[in-house]
């Protein structure tokens, strides 16, 4: 048995389903964010935000016609993705953001892997043509594979960009195109 085996039997197992998030999710979600800012170098936050924050964030998302997603098991949220603006410069405005962050202790039972891939399902839907991961620690190997396995490509990586938890910190930047890509010029609605 390899580990794509192991990873299909795992999801299998877990009855895994990827929903648009609620503003009921946002304790939940909260608690998840809230280890990796406390824990971990995935995220470059110091400080947890609130739920009222994070539901702020997701509400801009939302409005700017990008999707917010959990992955539930069992009836319980154990994972969220979304996708942002990368840069707000109106050139960037076809290229977004990828962010998964999946509940400690269930990593690598298919649940990033089902968000990432109906996040980049649901991006294809619509203008964005490109995704990028912005990668926080170079030696966060689950999230380069998790997005590699998805069709992104390391683009490079930004050494010692942020300083967290007491150490220098990488970030690694990956890209996938999204749907036709660079292929043919997005479609401009005229005024």
């Amino acid at each position: 048995m390899n580990d794509n085996d192991t990873r299909s039997r795992a999801a299998e197992d877990l009855s895994i389903v990827v929903r648009d998030s609620t503003a009921g999710d946002m304790p939940t979600i909260q608690q998840i964010y809230s280890f990796y800012v406390v824990n971990s170098l995935a995220t470059f936050e110091e400080s947890p935000p609130s739920a009222d924050e994070l539901l702020r964030s997701r509400d801009v998302i939302l409005a700017a016609g990008l999707p917010h997603l959990v992955a539930t098991v069992n009836h319980k949220v154990a994972g969220y993705a979304y996708a942002s603006s990368y840069r707000l410069r109106p050139a960037y405005r076809y290229t977004v953001e990828d962010s998964v962050y999946v509940l400690p202790g269930l990593q690598s039972k298919g649940i990033g892997t089902a968000l990432l891939s109906s996040l980049i399902a649901r991006c294809e839907l619509g203008a964005w043509r490109q995704m990028i991961a912005v990668i926080g620690d170079s030696a966060n190997a689950g999230s380069v594979a998790l997005h590699r396995r998805l069709g992104f490509e390391q683009m490079g990586i930004l050494k010692a960009v942020g300083f967290k938890l007491g150490q220098w910190v990488d970030t690694v930047l990956m890209q996938r195109s999204l749907g036709r890509g660079a292929r043919t010029r997005p479609q401009i609605k005229s005024g």
